[in-house]
């Protein structure tokens, strides 16, 4: 078990069967359970709790597997380079005031090589949620900076998922130069029809633009992962 606000940042850094939790509660709003900075770090079958802001992917490039991330308010953020595989990502009950954002990706120059990269994972509520799931609005991001961009690819979305997918951060702050797209998800949530009109945002259906998101092309992760000893899909 690893304590509320800690941070790794050694390069290679590896962590396998942890629980990394912030037992703050919504009440004190931003609580973020791990921040990584870590270069070519690896999470295997690890466990992220929190409610706003529980998982940081600070900077540099980041690979989850199997792992289970937890929160309501903007809980997957950050400016990493990082792709999360084959993880099941569990939106909690927020406070009655509240909506929940899945994540907020904070990239800051159209040429950085950055974002965040959901593949072949699981988007549903926690059990605190499902019962009520009704009564709150879930949203898959919203841009904290100008050039955001979330990819999420091949992904179940539960019904719990908001038809427009995404909401803005304030007003139309970077709805035409941030990068939002959807590539062959399924599940109650994942139909685009009534997504956002927004400029940045786009329905991907050509497979040669859904690959540069895989971790073999985003992460160039053929080339460090194996060294981990984590399985992982270099393709989509």
């Amino acid at each position: 078990m690893f304590y509320p606000g800690d941070a790794v940042s050694g390069e290679g850094f590896i962590a396998k069967d942890i629980t990394f939790e912030n037992t703050a509660g919504p009440q004190k709003h931003q609580a973020v359970a791990l921040r990584s900075g870590a270069d070519h770090s690896v999470f295997y079958r690890c466990s992220f709790k929190g409610y706003q802001d529980t998982l940081y992917v600070h900077t540099q490039r980041q690979f989850y597997r199997d792992s289970d991330i937890y929160g309501t308010v903007d809980f997957i953020f950050g400016d990493a380079i990082t792709v999360l595989q084959n993880c099941n990502i569990y939106v909690r009950k927020p406070m009655s005031n509240q909506q929940n954002t899945v994540t907020a990706q904070g990239r800051t120059d159209p040429n950085e090589n950055t974002g965040i990269i959901i593949h072949n994972s699981r988007i549903t509520a926690s059990g605190d949620l499902k019962p009520i799931q009704s009564n709150f609005k879930t949203f898959l991001g919203r841009p904290w900076q100008k050039y955001s961009r979330t990819v999420i690819l091949k992904s179940n979305l539960d019904g719990l998922v908001n038809p427009l997918g995404w909401i803005p951060w304030s007003g139309s702050f970077a709805l035409s130069t941030l990068y939002y797209g959807e590539y062959m998800n399924i599940g109650a949530g994942a139909n685009t029809k009534g997504r956002v009109n927004w400029v940045g945002f786009h329905v991907i259906n050509d497979p040669s633009e859904a690959v540069k998101f895989s971790v073999g092309d985003f992460l160039n992760g053929d080339s460090w992962i194996p060294g981990s000893g984590v399985p992982f899909d270099v393709g989509l």
